[in-house]
């Protein structure tokens, strides 16, 4: 069984993109559309928690750093 391994942020982008871009131009019929669109949203949900971590650390770091200039 091979592992799955997480997508960096920027890769999920490129996943979201490829999709909406499949979305634009292909014929697409109505379960396979919204497929789509609920991988879609499994993208922007991946996304927006990857970057609410990151603000985190980064306002941990500031923190951190402004203790340390008083």
């Amino acid at each position: 069984m091979t592992e799955k391994r997480e997508l960096s942020i920027e890769e999920t982008f490129q996943e979201l993109d490829k999709l909406l871009e499949a979305l634009d131009s292909e014929q697409s019929g109505l379960e396979e559309t919204f497929a789509r669109y609920q991988k879609g949203l499994e993208y922007v949900k991946l996304l927006k928690g990857k970057i609410d971590g990151i603000e985190k650390k980064l306002a941990v770091l500031e923190a951190e750093n402004g203790e340390n200039d008083a």
